[in-house]
């Protein structure tokens, strides 16, 4: 399920995602920088100096302390994930099985959809963020010296199809899998859906979908494509998990994670205090230099690499290939 950037909402599923959103309660204009930028900040109206403010008396300072205390406490993310993750059985993969199986899907089917009636403006961000995410993945496939057509390709956390469905139409043999089995229906779903609608002699190759989690797939594959999943995981689990999908890759590997920086993790934990079900399960970012290095000891290098930014949307894409050709 493919979901990257920095999210307070898994941007990605096991298999998704992320992605990624930040302060998910608050509305935003979409746009997309290819490249960071410095916004200057304004105010509607000065800020009241101290000498202005009336002055606060001991029992109404330790009643508004209480009061700041008991909303952190209920808005309480690691409360809410630990309570999912008790509801689901076990811990975060059950957790995000769970949630992609129930409202979890509902939302994100509602992101990665196309209609626009009862999506608010953050989520139509996020769509347009996820979109330039895969738009992104797919240039650098199509310039790569591997053509798509008869390529087999692992799409590892497949979602509901936005990337497997137009590398299938590419011509790609391609294995498109989820952890969430109402993903993977919903991804045949619109795939059938875009045979019906292709034009004769079209090279459309329908995608083989499993319910799986990333670490039960096997096989060898000339690409693999992981989007939007990283951020399920933990450090070690992700370095892992980076191994894991080296392994099934032959010739090319391209990941996206949400980035790990100071600025990104304070939007990250300011967005978790507002409470929520998107914010339910845990978020992980991933600084750059460790994914590079969970790269290079599995025996790859970064060959290309790009960072895609919504106003509530951040990921880093890399393109990495075997250090020694086979």
């Amino acid at each position: 399920m493919a979901r990257a950037g920095v999210s307070t909402a898994p941007l990605s599923r096991l298999h998704s995602p992320p992605p990624a959103t930040l302060l998910h309660n608050q509305q935003a204009q979409p746009h997309v920088l290819l490249r960071p930028q410095r916004k200057a900040l304004t105010t509607a109206a000065a800020l009241p100096t101290a000498a202005d403010l009336p002055p606060l008396s001991l029992p109404a300072a330790a009643a508004a302390a209480a009061a700041l205390a008991a909303a952190v406490s209920l808005s309480d993310p690691e409360r809410r994930r630990r309570a999912q993750a008790e509801a689901a059985g076990g811990g975060d993969k059950e957790a995000v099985r769970a949630y992609f199986n129930s409202t979890g899907f509902e939302r994100w089917r509602k992101i990665y959809g196309s209609a626009t009636e009862g999506v608010n403006r953050v989520q139509l961000d996020i769509r347009e963020g996820h979109a330039q995410t895969v738009a992104a993945t797919l240039a650098m496939l199509r310039d790569g010296p591997l053509p798509l057509a008869g390529a087999t390709v692992c799409d590892a956390g497949c979602g509901t199809g936005s990337l497997a469905i137009p590398l299938a139409a590419e011509g790609a043999d391609v294995l498109a899998s989820d952890i969430s089995a109402a993903m993977v229906s919903e991804a045949q779903r619109q795939a059938q859906l875009a045979v019906a609608s292709q034009p004769t002699g079209s090279p459309f190759r329908m995608p083989r979908f499993e319910v799986r989690d990333l670490e039960s797939l096997e096989g060898r594959y000339d690409i693999v494509v992981c989007l939007d999943v990283l951020i399920h995981y933990p450090q070690e689990d992700a370095r892992e998990m980076i191994r894991h999908l080296a392994s099934l890759a032959e010739k090319r590997l391209l990941l996206s994670f949400a980035p790990k920086t100071l600025y990104f993790d304070f939007l990250k934990r300011v967005g978790e205090l507002f409470p929520g079900p998107s914010k339910a399960t845990r978020a992980y970012l991933h600084a750059e230099r460790d994914v590079e290095d969970a790269l290079r000891d599995a025996g790859w290098r970064v060959a290309n690499r790009g960072f895609i930014s919504t106003q509530f949307y951040f990921a880093k894409l890399f393109e990495a290939v075997p250090v020694v050709s086979p």
